[in-house]
């Protein structure tokens, strides 16, 4: 194996991160480019032994981390935060090249988004162990303690801020981790793993082994060293870790695929409505929390249809790493076949395809922006989470069916409402879902509660929410008067 991965002059390596040396592996499997299909690289591939050597290294290494307390760990995570973003153009050069994410968007919004995850957390933790409540008869303070060694396993359409996202809370927090990169794009998290030890963050505290999830994250879920799982990714593979990790009882946290609705109510603004609907196609198409099913109020539907159909005749396909590019490709082969088949057995069982619908002459991996009307809601590309560049359209003339229809599959990410205020709020309100935006979309703050209901997950990151999960909450009491014990009836 290679020393390292050269990305434009961006050396990466293609070995685990282990107790703060690099690991190399007699196996290894292939990483592709999803731009051009090129391959970039062989990358060790974790056996028995590696994670193995990664869970004793995180535990030897989490009681002088746990015992550093929040304002040590949060000085070293702000370095490493710090770190981060001075190393911002080197991760989204990366990250573009190995998952297909535009070039201009990780420039322009996740370094900056992925270092806040770092550094909110850490100064977050500073305030969980003042929780304290003055109770009838006594006094509480609520403590927050490390839970052990975490798992955290990430997903390929979003691997650097998805990664940071839950390493931020779980070093915050005093846990060690071990990180279990997407086997279609696991380069930012070598990457990343450079830069924690270069800011400081001591052997054995941070480690990756990459992998495949049936071997090396099988693996790694079902250790009983393990304290905490966190999982994002699609609802098989969630089922597989929750049994594995059941007969441990170690605690897991998942959050998984979505079918958002995007409803357009008969007093939206249009073209607000349309031209976030066409946002519903960034990255391809592949982000959970997309809005993927346009319900349109019939009397303006064929408005709404027409205005967004301008955004989109205006959106360019093309390389991510060119500044004009506004849709990259999907990341993989299996990816793109997963996409055409849905397309193409909708188009077989008579659902109209109004553009779109075919693969783009950009390259292999590339698909058009595809809108399909004539669809019912027991209907394959209604229920099922496609994750490419694919809408479908319904129309509804109240608002009872608008929430009948939004309600109507087993997933419950989010959803997303446009319409005169008020009215959007009555027709929010009503939505099974995690998360609801009014009159807008992607609108997220750290300190809110993230997660979804059904099959779109179970549990709840942010805020004081992810310390929830990652740490052992324990209640240490003090009588509020002098305490006297006594038997019943004396």
């Amino acid at each position: 194996m290679t020393a390292f991965i050269d990305i434009d002059g961006i050396q990466v390596s293609p070995d685990h991160y282990i107790d703060g040396h690099r690991v190399g592996s007699s196996e290894s499997f292939a990483d592709h480019s999803p731009i051009d299909g090129r391959l970039i690289g062989h990358i060790a591939a974790g056996l028995p032994e590696h994670c193995d050597a990664a869970l004793d290294a995180a535990r030897r290494a989490f009681p002088a981390w746990a015992a550093l307390g929040p304002a040590a760990r949060a000085e070293r995570l702000l370095a490493f935060a710090e770190a981060f973003k001075r190393r911002g153009d080197d991760l989204a050069r990366v990250e573009s090249e190995d998952n297909g994410m535009l070039v201009t968007r990780l420039r322009g919004h996740q370094v900056e988004r992925c270092a806040h995850n770092i550094a909110f957390f850490a100064q977050q933790a500073l305030q969980q162990q003042d929780h304290r409540i003055e109770g009838k008869n006594a006094r509480h303070h609520v403590r927050y303690d490390p839970a052990g060694v975490c798992v955290l396993i990430t997903p390929w359409n979003s691997p650097m801020m998805l990664t940071t996202w839950k390493l931020g809370p779980a070093l915050a927090a005093g846990n060690t981790v071990v990180v279990k990169p997407p086997e279609w794009a696991p380069l930012t998290c070598s990457l990343l793993a450079d830069i924690a030890h270069q800011a400081g963050i001591p052997p054995g505290v941070f480690n990756v082994v990459q992998g495949l999830g049936a071997t090396t994250g099988a693996a790694l879920v079902a250790d009983p060293r393990v304290a905490r799982v966190s999982f994002t990714g699609s609802v098989p593979t969630a089922k597989t870790i929750a049994a594995a990790t059941a007969r441990h009882l170690t605690p897991t946290s998942f959050e998984l695929g979505g079918k958002s609705p995007l409803i357009v109510l008969p007093d939206a603004d249009l073209d607000l409505a349309a031209a976030t609907a066409a946002l519903q196609y960034r990255n391809a198409g592949q982000v959970c929390l997309a809005g993927t099913r346009l319900l349109v109020h019939a009397d303006v539907a064929d408005d709404f249809v027409a205005r967004m159909k301008k955004v989109v005749d205006g959106l360019k396909v093309g390389d991510p790493r060119e500044p004009a590019t506004e849709i990259g490709p999907l990341i993989h082969p299996r990816q793109f076949d997963k996409v055409t088949g849905y397309v193409e057995r909708a188009r077989a069982r008579g659902a109209r395809i109004l553009w779109g619908g075919r693969p783009h002459p950009q390259g292999s991996l590339y698909y058009e922006p595809t809108l399909i009307d004539g669809v019912e809601q027991e209907d394959e590309i209604v229920q099922e989470e496609v994750f490419g560049p694919v809408l479908t359209l319904q129309r509804f003339t109240s608002d009872g069916e608008a929430v009948h229809l939004a309600n109507g599959t087993r997933y419950g990410l989010a959803a997303t409402v446009f319409g005169a205020p008020d009215h959007a709020a009555v027709v929010g309100r009503q939505l099974r879902a995690g998360m609801v935006w009014l009159n807008a979309f992607f609108l997220r703050d750290l300190e809110a509660p993230f997660g979804g209901v059904g099959d779109s997950g179970i549990g709840r990151e942010g805020g004081h929410w992810s310390f929830d999960f990652f740490c052992d909450i324990k209640d240490v009491m003090q009588p509020q008067k002098p305490y006297a014990p006594a038997f019943a009836g004396r």
